[in-house]
């Protein structure tokens, strides 16, 4: 049985720091390899996951992220943040690692 390999998929998210992440590019083959091309042009870090860009890009453009993938969008960007070296304010890079809920209110 020959399987078409899975096209290649990218997603695009803004993060303003205020709002929910929205989507703002998505997807495949050609147009996913363009996405990336700008996103390495532009310096913007690359968090490659399958699985993850499979559900984001049944979004529509414009939507924020589901509440439920909160947690796991706010440690890649915190990763992202780290690899630019920026952090939030109030931030201490110094003081090692703090466990903290970062649940959004119901």
């Amino acid at each position: 049985m020959n399987r078409q390999p899975e096209p290649r998929q990218a997603i695009a998210l803004k993060y303003d720091g205020k709002q929910a992440p929205t989507l703002t590019a998505k997807g495949d083959d050609e147009l996913a390899e363009a996405i990336l091309k700008l996103a390495r042009e532009y310096e913007v870090p690359i968090y490659e996951n399958a699985e993850l860009v499979k559900v984001l890009a049944r979004m529509e453009l414009g939507d924020s992220i589901p509440q439920e993938l909160y947690r796991t969008l706010a440690q890649i960007i915190a990763f992202a943040w780290q690899l630019k070296g920026k952090f939030p304010e109030g931030f201490d890079p110094d003081a090692g690692p703090v466990e903290r809920d970062i649940t959004p209110p119901k």
